[in-house]
């Protein structure tokens, strides 16, 4: 569903007013004493936050962000504070940027937050939208659309709930019983909830949710407002975080998808033992010069395009957090064209834009005279334009993971695991001499294809897909200076040299440089770039040749490891047997860098005990232990 963002008006009294919604954001009396006086301390804060390893809020409307800057500032200000918030927040009409901007100058004092806020901004799409701010300490998931869906998708445990949508008579579908169930369903036991609301209808919903309910004075002109607490349970803590002894992982592959899992851990905190055979990080299939960081759309908008939009988007904001540290990543948002292979799916392309509605920065139509000027080339059809996308250099982003928290991520390059043995206390690599490397309770198979060789992953229909890419001399700043896309890639000049590529053999174990395969890849750059090839100096035969795991639908596996047996049908996921403490990340074929960074999130916050920053259908999409369920070949019928 496409988001209709928010218009900025103003009632009579100048209090920022919806016009979709007929009704004001915050109280005419004051939206900073509303947000202390009904959210913050209706739910006794910041008493209640004091001293614990976590404290999530949940809020049923975003709106301004009043209320999350309010409680951010209130955080920071308090010396017993938690050592991390979680603010979980559902909004259905954003703001654009520029009119948040507008309206945080009318509060001062939170200058600084708000700023970093827009910073980190997401464009107007669908779905859950992870941004990390104040170092990582306050994480913001938002959610763009119905609360009603996010609610139902969002492994959330609130610890306080913010009931703050607009008035029950104007916008009765966030206050309904559906509404009041799914917040009883995500919060913690011993949960509080405030609101300005005091409607009958409301207050009758919440307590056949499970909620205890009771008046409190009001805010200004208002008598009274709702305090509440989710009935039958002592406060604790729902999702407590794991014990220090227990934070500790082992990661088997210095990859992309093993280095982004090492730095989300340790950027909660745990020590990381990080296992790879080669000498250094990215050796691998995330060894290439370059590769594309971009979504994949659909008309649909069906699970591949889900993920690979919410991995672009938090791909870049990953990228971008590391290289704030002072880490060389080598990336570049030149934008990407995705070019149709013929008018029938031109039109197509087109038919996807204007469903989707996306804001046209990330996503927007191109004709052929249009994505010729982009690329600075003539190109044979127009496509797709991906503004806010562009090119990463996958060895040193691998290499910035590893780097970005020296204290908690040890490395051990240039020894091979040849097994993997089980104990009391953990999970221990062996090498090839009998020899352990390091131990750990919990065990994270990122070693890509080479994650067919522990019998333990042998319930994973992991594939090996070989694929050549051309190195090609090129001019900084020649053309193509974007990169362009049609049956295959080819990138600006990186450093002097042009990816361009790339073959997909499956089960083709050849680590060799091929002619034929050289030519191939040529062919495809002729087809993206008519006339381009004969502009190509004698260059010989350069590129790189790596083999990525591959999986029969095209998705991901990521998650806790089933154990290989038969299960039934009808069986859940969550109750299918897994192998204690050990996790596969795997199955990214050719998109490392859209999948790596999100899908590390993902599963950091599981071990964590963190909300999730992906729908639970997404999350279940990519659940290794899916093929149990799905026959592979169904699977691939299906996709």
């Amino acid at each position: 569903m496409p988001i209709t963002p928010a218009r900025l008006a103003y009632a009579a009294d100048g209090t920022p007013y919806s016009e979709i919604f007929d009704d004001v954001y915050h109280s005419s009396d004051g939206g900073l004493g509303q947000a202390h006086h009904v959210f913050l301390a209706g739910n006794e804060l910041p008493q209640r936050w004091a001293g614990r390893e976590r404290f999530v809020v949940l809020e049923t409307g975003f709106g301004l962000g009043l209320n999350f800057l309010a409680t951010w500032d209130a955080w920071r200000r308090d010396a017993q504070r938690c050592a991390r918030l979680h603010y979980v927040s559902f909004e259905l009409h954003p703001f654009t940027v520029d009119d948040l901007a507008r309206l945080h100058a009318r509060w001062p004092e939170f200058a600084a937050l708000a700023s970093e806020l827009r910073a980190a901004w997401p464009p107007q799409t669908p779905g859950a939208h992870r941004l990390h701010l104040d170092e990582g300490r306050v994480t913001l998931t938002l959610w763009f659309g119905d609360a009603r869906d996010g609610l139902a998708q969002l492994d959330v445990h609130a610890d306080a709930l913010y009931l703050d949508g607009f008035s029950p008579a104007r916008n009765p579908d966030l206050w309904s019983a559906r509404v009041f169930h799914l917040l009883a369903r995500r919060s913690a036991a011993g949960a509080t909830l405030a609101t300005w609301s005091v409607a009958g209808e409301v207050r009758e919903g919440l307590r056949r949710a499970g909620f205890e309910i009771g008046k409190a004075p009001g805010f200004g002109g208002k008598r009274q407002m709702l305090r509440g607490r989710r009935s039958g349970a002592a406060e604790i803590d729902a999702s407590p975080a794991p014990s220090a002894q227990v934070r500790h992982a082992l990661v088997i592959g210095a990859g992309l998808a093993g280095s982004a899992v090492a730095e989300r851990l340790a950027a909660r905190g745990w020590r990381v033992d990080v296992v790879d055979a080669a000498a250094t990080a990215g050796q691998g299939a995330s060894g290439n010069h370059a590769g594309v960081l971009r979504p994949l759309p659909s008309l649909d908008d069906n699970r591949m395009g889900r993920l690979t939009r919410a991995g672009t988007l938090y791909g870049w904001r990953h990228i971008a957090r590391l290289q704030a540290q002072g880490l060389a990543v080598r990336a570049e948002r030149c934008g990407v064209l995705h070019l149709a292979r013929d008018a029938t799916q031109l039109a197509k392309m087109q038919a996807v834009v204007e469903r989707l509605a996306q804001p046209a920065s990330h996503l927007r139509f191109v004709d052929v005279a249009q994505a010729s000027a982009l690329a600075g080339w003539p190109l044979p059809q127009g496509g797709w334009w991906f503004g806010d996308s562009g090119w990463v250099q996958p060895p040193s982003l691998c290499a910035a993971n590893l780097a970005a928290h020296p204290a908690l991520i040890r490395t051990h390059f240039g020894r091979r695991v040849a097994r993997l043995q089980r104990a009391d206390e953990g999970w221990t690599a062996i090498d090839d001499h009998g020899v352990a490397i390091a131990r750990a309770p919990v065990t994270i198979l990122a070693a890509g294809s080479l994650i067919r060789g522990f019998p333990e992953a042998a319930a994973l229909p992991v594939v090996s897909a070989r694929g050549q890419v051309a190195l090609l001399p090129a001019t900084e700043g020649s053309a193509p200076r974007v990169v362009v896309c049609r049956g295959g890639y080819v990138s600006p000049a990186v450093d002097g040299l042009r990816c361009a590529g790339a073959s997909f053999d499956v089960d083709d174990d050849d680590p060799e440089l091929r002619t034929a395969d050289h030519a191939a890849n040529l062919a495809r750059l002729e087809a993206i770039l008519p006339g381009y090839t004969a502009s190509l100096p004698d260059h010989g035969m350069q590129g790189r040749v790596g083999f990525r795991p591959a999986s029969p639908d095209r998705l991901p596996m990521v998650g806790a490891v089933p154990v290989p047996a038969p299960v039934a049908d009808a069986m859940p996921l969550a109750d299918i047997p897994r192998q204690p403490g050990l996790y596969a990340v795997s199955g990214y074929g050719a998109r490392g860098l859209v999948w790596s960074a999100l899908l590390a999130e993902m599963l950091a916050a599981r071990l964590h005990g963190d909300p999730s920053p992906l729908e639970q259908e997404l999350a279940d999409a990519v659940d290794p232990a899916r093929y149990l369920l799905r026959p592979a070949a169904r699977i691939r019928a299906e996709n």
